[in-house]
């Protein structure tokens, strides 16, 4: 076992410091005592100005290997980017790359896209209203419930799909269809 490296200390040195900053892996040994007073001591950013400091830690931060940002560096099409094209002049409107860039404005007759595959689902066409899609939900809902299907896992999945189309088509509706038939008075 080596000697504790503090001056006259007779104890074994069977913990290891690190000597300075640039050199961690080389190691000072000390008996406990020492090795507490040694890192009690000893500041990894003595010396350094706040930007060394900042920079330091930054580059802790990434395990001290090159980073950048995502989807800088081959991860999305520079050209896709809003501000690449800009045209302030209005040069290239006539353009064809500009001509696929204009948004159109959404046609009354065609659905929005996240609401296609919900009416493909249920079978319905758009415009629909509250009353035609919650007829739609119960004549499917009735066809395939495991009750009425004994069971089948097939029917009950697709039951599912069912319940997914047809609430999410229900909050799309901006007359919401009532979540249970009133009750009959009289």
């Amino acid at each position: 076992m080596r000697p504790c490296e503090s001056p006259g200390c007779p104890e074994p040195g069977a913990y290891r410091a690190p000597r300075a900053r640039n050199a961690l892996n080389d190691y000072r040994w000390f008996c406990l005592d020492h090795v507490r007073e040694y890192n009690r001591a000893w500041d990894y950013y003595k010396g350094m100005a706040p930007g060394e400091i900042e920079a330091n830690i930054r580059n802790d931060a990434g395990w001290q290997r090159p980073t950048w940002p995502l989807g800088r560096l081959g991860g999305a099409n520079p050209f896709d980017h809003p501000e690449m094209f800009r045209d302030p002049l209005g040069m290239l409107k006539d353009t064809p790359l500009h001509a696929q860039r204009r948004q159109r404005a959404p046609r009354p007759d065609e659905p929005p896209p996240e609401l296609r595959a919900a009416l493909d689902v249920l079978g319905l066409a758009w415009p629909i209203d509250a009353v035609t899609l919650r007829a739609r939900y119960k004549e499917l809902a009735k066809r395939y419930h495991p009750d009425a299907n004994g069971g089948d896992r097939q029917g009950e999945e697709r039951l599912k799909d069912i319940s997914r189309a047809y609430s999410l088509l229900r909050r799309a509706l901006p007359g919401r269809a009532p979540a249970t038939p009133a009750a009959k008075t009289g």
